[in-house]
Order: structure tokens, then C-alpha cells, then sequence
């Protein structure tokens, strides 16, 4: 109860500030949009698959969830700073109540964000004469499950070590490393060498290929790979509750 009625709180935080709807829900439908027109413009024997709408919905999808890490930073942060953390210390709540306080409203947001994402990809589908399947991105959705939980982990743990100022900094490079190796924006398997290396040591073109493969309607490997993201946004929460409660001891 504790921990909805912070949730609660949070959320409602979420929802006053007008640049978490511009980041957070309009601007993957915008990405959408600008990307798609850019495939149109490019010539078909170049045969580029990466912006084509089955390849671009998930992708985006994904990069959106890197948005509400960065709200969750500045949350956090904003509230460390302003000391309404440190008021909350004195009362009954424990750290899991804390984290799930900020986990269930990011979370709740994500999903919003990907659902807003797959419906405009439907209609951008419709316009193009693009068929889609339903069943598949119902499933990229269950299937970023763990992508967003890993965004949302790395939200609580930068918010709960830097301040307020420095958060936004650390997350954008975290959102940087998601875009240029992520594969959303460019074909990572057709790099080859040390950087598809990097590319797969991380976790960002995992997520990626889980909710493609999911949309696609490859569901043995989508879950596969976002069993490997999965891994990524256990120990990221994990050792974002070790700070946090190291933080709450301070």
C-alpha cells in the first residue's frame, strides 16, 4: 500500500510536467514519422530494410523507453535535492517501497508510450499499404518488457547517485549508446569487426532484436534475446537498490 501510494504520487508528478508527454509519448510517434518519410525517399535498390515500418515500430518503441529513464533520473535526483527523500526516511517505508514507488509509475508510462507507438505504426502501415500483425506487436510489447525495465533501472541508479544537474548528462549518454549501437538507426549485423562486437556485448541491440523478431513474429529467438536483456535489468536494479539503500543510510 505504501508503495502504490507513492507510486501514485510519482505518477501524478510524471503527468503535470508537459515535456514528459513531448518526450515521452509525442516524440517516438515524430521519429515515426520523419523515418518513415525517409524511407520513401530512398531508392529501392538499396535495398534498406532498417526504416521500413516492420523494422522501424519496434526500434522506436524501444528508444522511447530511454526517454522515461531520463524523467526517472530527474525525478529521483530532483527529489534527493529538494529533500523530500530525506523526509520519507523518517517514515515507516523501506527501500523496496521507495523503488517501487518509482518503478511502477516509469513502467506504467512505458507501456503507454509503446502502445502509442504500435498504433501509429499501424496507421502509417495502413497509409503505405504496409500489412501488419496484431499478435506480433501485441507481443514486441510483452516481449520489451525487460528492455524496460533495464531504462527504468538505469534511471533509479543514475538518479540515486548524481544530482540533479548531473543525472540528464549521464543518462544522454546512455540514450546516445542505445541510438548509435543499438541498431536502430543502421544495420549492426552488416557492420562486422569490434564494433558489432561492442554492439553485441551491450545490451541495447538485444533489446532491439527482441522487439523486431517479436514484431515479426519470431517468437523463440525475441525471447531469447530479451532473456539476455532481462539478465542486464536484474543486476542494474539490483545494484540500484544497494545505492538506494545505501543512500537512505547516509
Amino acid at each position: 500500500m505504501r508503495s502504490m501510494n507513492f507510486a501514485s504520487r510519482n505518477f501524478k508528478e510524471l503527468i503535470r510536467d508537459p515535456l514528459s508527454w513531448v518526450f515521452c509519448l509525442g516524440f517516438p510517434i515524430v521519429m515515426l514519422l520523419i523515418m518513415t518519410l525517409v524511407n520513401e525517399s530512398i531508392p529501392a535498390e538499396a535495398n534498406m530494410k532498417i526504416f521500413q515500418i516492420p523494422n522501424l515500430a519496434p526500434a522506436i518503441m524501444v528508444f522511447g523507453f530511454t526517454f522515461v529513464m531520463l524523467f526517472a533520473s530527474l525525478l529521483i535526483s530532483g527529489d534527493r535535492t529538494e529533500a523530500f527523500l530525506l523526509r520519507l526516511y523518517t517514515s515507516p517505508m523501506r527501500s523496496v517501497d521507495f523503488v517501487l514507488g518509482y518503478l511502477i509509475p516509469m513502467a506504467i508510462l512505458s507501456a503507454g508510450q509503446a502502445i502509442i507507438t504500435c498504433i501509429s505504426s499501424f496507421i502509417l502501415g495502413a497509409i503505405n499499404g504496409v500489412s501488419l500483425s496484431i499478435s506480433g506487436a501485441l507481443l514486441s510489447i510483452v516481449s520489451s518488457f525487460s528492455a524496460i525495465l533495464m531504462f527504468t533501472g538505469f534511471g533509479l541508479l543514475f538518479g540515486s547517485i548524481f544530482s540533479k544537474n548531473a543525472a540528464p548528462g549521464i543518462s544522454s549518454i546512455i540514450i546516445t549508446f542505445s541510438g548509435m549501437l543499438g541498431g536502430i538507426w543502421m544495420d549492426v549485423e552488416s557492420l562486422g569487426g569490434a564494433l558489432a562486437e561492442i554492439c553485441n556485448a551491450l545490451p541495447f541491440v538485444h533489446a532491439v532484436k527482441a522487439a523486431r523478431l517479436a514484431f515479426s513474429g519470431n517468437y523463440a529467438d525475441s525471447f531469447t534475446e530479451s532473456g539476455i536483456v532481462m539478465i542486464w535489468a536484474a543486476a542494474v536494479l539490483i545494484l540500484s537498490v544497494v545505492i538506494f539503500r545505501k543512500k537512505m543510510k547516509a
